[in-house]
């Protein structure tokens, strides 16, 4: 069974940075293209990034220029690391393939930024 564990988010203020991780539980993933997806309050799901195997990167046009999907084969981890964060990044993160498995979400990290 595939899992998919996301950490790494948390608190901080306009302008900080945080880099969010997610372990899978399989080797599947280096055939994959991967996703970072987040969900703000009382809005839909969105795609934020993704990491084709071949490296090639596509990001929201909100987050261009600020955020870096990354993967670590050896760790078996994607990374996104988030600098220059602003209020309207504050959702849920959550990893998944791309396009998105159902049954492949995780618990998800949040993060939240305010003053």
């Amino acid at each position: 069974q595939v899992q998919l564990v996301e950490s790494g988010g948390g608190l901080v203020q306009p302008g900080g940075s945080l880099r969010l991780s997610c372990a899978v539980s399989t080797t599947f993933w280096r055939f994959k293209t991967m996703g970072w997806y987040r969900q703000a309050p009382g809005k839909e799901r969105e795609l934020v990034a993704t990491l084709t195997v071949s490296g090639g990167t596509n990001y929201a046009d909100s987050v261009k220029g600020r955020f870096t999907i990354s993967r670590d084969n050896a760790k078996i981890t994607v990374y996104l690391q988030m600098n220059s964060l602003k209020p309207e990044d504050t959702a849920a993160y959550y990893c998944n393939v791309y396009p998105p498995v159902n049954d492949y979400w995780g618990q998800g990290t949040q993060v939240t930024v305010s003053s």
